[in-house]
């Protein structure tokens, strides 16, 4: 299925703000794979389809990764939201017809990462914090760091998705933890 298809099927799926940014999501990842040597179609596939299942209400995205052993635990349960990431790439495999591997990865992990991350899981990752339309403070800063080292950038990303949900009293997922200590190791 060409990109074209994709799209006709993402608007059935998504409001209008979430295709938007997942374009733009689209178009950041394709310059970051250019400028950092990586396949920029798959870049591209994955940037486009990473919040394809981000629309779906929280119920649902529990009884999805239930039913296809994807691992919940209790802060999934208490934000199903975050499910989005790993049931949007079992998505793009039975919806989109996505049977690369590298893709998949890359759309599961946008939200909290993981340890060991490929160029590609970076890629994703930030572009979706840093595309054209998310404006949040700092934002500017990421732009600028993403261009000099991916895995500062990452560790800039989950350090300030960590201090503001301590700031606001929120639950942290142990793998956003998990992946901002590997990256922090990684880079010491």
């Amino acid at each position: 299925m060409l990109q074209r298809g994709y799209l006709e099927r993402l608007r059935d799926m998504l409001s209008y703000k979430r295709l938007k940014h997942s374009l733009g999501v689209r178009d950041t990842a394709v310059k970051l794979a250019q400028f950092y040597g990586a396949d920029s179609r798959k870049a591209a596939l994955a940037g486009l389809l990473h919040d394809c299942a981000r629309d779906l209400p929280g119920k649902k995205l529990l009884l999805l990764a239930r039913q296809n052993h994807i691992p919940v635990d209790e802060v999934d349960e208490a934000l199903p939201v975050i499910l989005h990431a790993p049931v949007g790439a079992l998505l793009a495999g039975r919806q989109f017809g996505v049977q690369n591997q590298a893709v998949l990865q890359a759309v599961a992990l946008h939200t909290l990462g993981d340890k060991d991350m490929t160029l590609l899981d970076k890629i994703i990752f930030i572009a979706d914090k840093a595309e054209p339309g998310r404006a949040f403070p700092g934002v500017q800063e990421l732009r600028e760091i993403m261009w000099r080292d991916l895995d500062r950038a990452m560790l800039w990303c989950l350090d300030a998705t960590i201090t503001m949900s301590l700031r606001n009293g929120e639950l942290i997922h142990p793998k956003a933890v998990s992946t901002r200590n590997w990256i922090r190791l990684k880079l010491s």
